[in-house]
């Protein structure tokens, strides 16, 4: 009784859970099949022949609708019904589900990986028939001068793709026959210790070299094909260096060419390095530069070494060594001492009153001519007419004094005195010292702009308030702080207040900036007048009413740019959709503003179209590869017809649909929906849809399935039908027993409602005859001379 139990319960599990998903199922199909197809690889774990529905097969792109895998509905076996190639395609992605004519799945999805096994179908080959290769004497053996490339279209990682590189022949076999050695696995040529030897004593070759290439690691068996090398031997050029001498600070363009290494043989990397650290570098033809000027001081030699390598790093030769030396010059300038603050001297002093004295410093060797300094005063020139230097300097001590010359109240003077090693010789550094020297002065001149008008200046007019306008300066030549203050006003041409100024007190600079908003209509520009003054009170003889400057500003109108109705635009249409098709409009946001020119900028497939003027979408071609369920984004560019400079954009998403299903080819049907017996045919073709109500959801004891063949269950669709057997009268009419029908009244309710209408027709009856009887009686019962009489006429 158990095993019956356990039996019924295998068969309702499928049932009762048919969304169960059905794990993984993996094949492995042999490449280059040469055995007979349909080749049956699997049986699917479907379910029970009596489930409705059918069994669709998909996955990765054409494998549904061409092959070359389908499902025998009859056994369940995934078959392949031609050869694969892994080199075309490696694996399959398949999954298998039932489902009903409307889509609904009731079974899976089954998901089955089909992997193809790769053989040895592919040959490898070189990446040249002929390779020419140049190999310099002094090579050191077992170094790679040259590496073979070659390739192989099987499985990588597996023994198919595993190449061995062998060297067949060598041409001419003198000095020797194993001149070169090949690396089996990375194909790297290389001079064998004996070739090596051989090449250091004679200039020989060139060589000629047959190498093979084969798959299949180090299988005897396996594909091969075979090249040729011509090998040309050169002399050998990486000779040692003479060593360098470089002058510190040179003037020339940098990075400078100081040397040149050379390796004859072909395929060389240069590698330099330099004890210590330095600017020094080298390119691929073997050159040596300096990449910036050189210190002695900082550092006075330089040792080079550079190599000669292949592409895996090996030097090819010894390392070649340069020795850069840096000559020394008089670079050290006599050296200033800061410039402290200005030296206050009354006016009317008289001369030779000390002002100051020069301590200058040269890093050079003390009591040499490289530090050995005179001062030479540069400035201030004497005047013209003038008696005498306003100051007098000491060449050999640097000591400044007032000359004879007279000073200005209030003048500035900056002291230049020029310092000169080498003793003043030509050649020698020099540097210029300055000494700031104040007469007292008081505030007698008025602040000035720097320019009295500016070129005028545009402002679109949604400028931003705050923005700055544009910055003033002014200037003032009094000497002390408190006398060059200065205070800043917009005298006329703002009447709104639409422009401010900011500045700081103790600064010549002042910006104008904007307040409010600006209006082409209201004012298309603005000429305004900016004075300055001085904050202490000015004295003199005529101080001035304060310095102007005029500032016009025009004002740029700004027009709005396009405006679309949407933001972004969406779409969905089906992938069968025909090429003219109409998809949406795109219209600008206002209908009366300037006329918009519309243009698609990214339609990478070429699906769409646009019209120019009228913004209509439409499919410009068939979309070929489009998917049901992908996006399509484009961008919609609209541009002003009047104002080409303004433009807008949106995104147009057009989402694909699932075609229409095509029209799918059905029986003929037959004018009845029963079946007589007896009947003496074979069989019967039956048609029509389910009308009968009282077959609704019935199940007949028989299930149906269309052959393998690809294109019947590609065309056509099995529906289930009820078939109603009955006995029928000579015309061939199903004769079926009729009952009641729905809505009709039986004939005891008939019975019943005649009943009660006669009963309600007596009792009225019954009413009225016995309102009659009383009324009678009442008159009869009255006196004779109470009845009234009738009133003459």
């Amino acid at each position: 009784m158990v095993p019956a139990r356990l039996c019924l319960l295998c068969l309702f599990i499928p049932q009762a859970f048919p969304g169960a998903q059905p794990a993984e199922v993996y094949v492995d199909v042999p490449e280059n099949y040469g055995g007979n197809f349909p080749l049956y690889l699997t049986k699917l774990p479907l379910p029970r022949k009596e489930t409705e529905g059918q069994i669709v097969l998909s996955g990765d792109s054409g494998v549904a609708a061409e092959g070359p895998f389908a499902v025998d509905p009859e056994s369940g076996f995934l078959l392949v019904t031609r050869a694969l190639d892994r080199e075309e395609q490696a694996e399959y992605q398949l999954q298998v589900t039932l489902e009903t004519e409307d889509g609904r799945v009731l079974w899976g999805p089954q998901h089955v990986l089909v992997h193809v096994k790769d053989e040895n179908d592919q040959v490898p080959h070189f990446s040249q028939a002929i390779y020419k290769v140049q190999l310099s004497q002094g090579t050191r053996p077992g170094v790679p001068f040259f590496f073979l490339e070659a390739s192989d279209g099987d499985a990588p990682g597996t023994a198919n793709s595993d190449l061995r590189f062998h060297i067949l022949n060598q041409a001419p076999s003198q000095p020797s026959a194993d001149m070169f050695q090949l690396e089996p696995q990375l194909g790297a040529l290389a001079l064998s210790p004996e070739g090596s030897t051989s090449l250091d004593q004679a200039l020989e070759g060139p060589y000629q070299l047959l190498v093979q290439v084969k798959d299949m690691g180090d299988q005897a068996s396996g594909h091969q094909t075979t090249a040729t090398i011509d090998v040309s031997i050169v002399e050998n050029t990486w000779v040692p260096l003479d060593p360098v001498h470089l002058a510190e600070n040179l003037q020339v363009p940098y990075p400078h060419h100081v040397a040149q290494v050379h390796w004859s043989g072909g395929d060389v990397h240069y590698h330099l390095e330099s004890q210590p650290l330095g600017p020094f570098d080298v390119d691929k033809e073997g050159k040596l530069y300096v990449t910036r000027e050189l210190d002695r001081e900082a550092q006075a030699e330089y040792l080079l070494r550079v190599r000669a390598q292949n592409t895996r790093g090996e030097d090819y030769a010894e390392t070649l060594e340069l020795h850069v030396v840096v000559m020394d010059e008089n670079d050290n300038m006599p050296v200033c001492p800061p410039r402290g603050p200005a030296i206050s001297i009354p006016e009317l002093s008289p001369p030779g009153t000390k002002v100051a004295k020069l301590l200058v410093e040269d890093a050079d060797a003390p009591g040499s001519p490289n530090s050995h300094i005179v001062y030479r005063l540069l400035s201030p020139e004497p005047e013209e007419g003038a008696e005498g230097r306003a100051f007098e300097l000491d060449s050999t001590s640097g000591s400044v004094t007032l000359g004879a010359a007279p000073l200005q109240a209030g003048q500035n003077i900056l002291l230049q005195v020029l310092v000169t090693d080498l003793g003043g010789a030509e050649g020698g550094l020099s540097s210029t010292c300055e000494i700031a020297v104040t007469i007292t002065d008081i505030n007698d001149h008025a602040p000035e702009f720097t320019t009295s008008q500016i070129e005028p200046l545009s402002l679109p007019e949604d400028t931003e308030p705050g923005t700055l306008v544009t910055t003033l300066m002014a200037t003032d030549a009094d000497l002390e702080p408190a006398f060059r203050l200065m205070d800043f006003a917009i005298e006329a041409g703002d009447v709104e207040g639409t422009f401010g100024l900011d500045w700081e007190p103790d600064s010549g600079r002042v910006q104008l900036r904007l307040l409010k908003n600006l209006s082409y209509e209201a004012a298309p520009s603005h000429k305004l007048v900016v004075v300055v003054r001085s904050v202490a009170e000015p004295v003199g003889p005529d101080p001035g009413p304060g310095a102007t400057v005029t500032v016009t500003v025009l004002v740029e109108r700004v027009v709005p740019p396009p405006q679309l109705d949407q933001e972004s635009y969406e779409a969905s249409v089906p992938v069968s959709t025909p090429a003219g098709s109409l998809l949406l409009t795109i219209r600008p946001s206002d209908p009366m503003s300037s006329p918009l020119r519309f243009s698609l900028v990214n339609d990478s497939e070429g699906w769409l179209c646009i019209e120019e003027v009228s913004g209509e979408v439409h499919i410009a071609r068939p979309l070929q590869g489009a998917q049901p369920g992908d996006m399509y984004t484009v961008l919609v560019e609209a541009q002003d017809a009047d104002e080409p400079t303004l433009s807008t954009s949106a995104n147009l998403v057009i989402h694909f649909l699932k075609a229409p299903s095509a029209p799918t080819p059905t029986l003929a049907p037959v004018p009845s929906r029963h079946l007589c017996t007896p009947r003496q045919d074979r069989g019967v073709v039956v048609g029509g849809p389910r009308g009968d109500p009282d077959l609704a959801g019935g199940h007949g004891p028989y299930s149906f399935a269309l052959g393998p063949n690809p294109t019947a269950q590609r065309d056509w669709r099995l529906r289930a039908l009820n078939v109603i057997v009955c006995r029928c009268n000579v015309e061939g009419q199903c004769m079926r027993k009729v009952g009641r029908m729905k809505g009709m009244p039986t004939k005891l309710s008939a019975v019943g409602i005649l009943v009660g209408t006669l009963i309600a027709i007596g009792i009225f009856l019954i009413l009225i005859f016995t309102h009659l009887t009383l009324a009678r009686k009442k008159d009869l019962d009255q006196p004779v001379d109470s009845v009234p009489l009738k009133a003459a006429v």
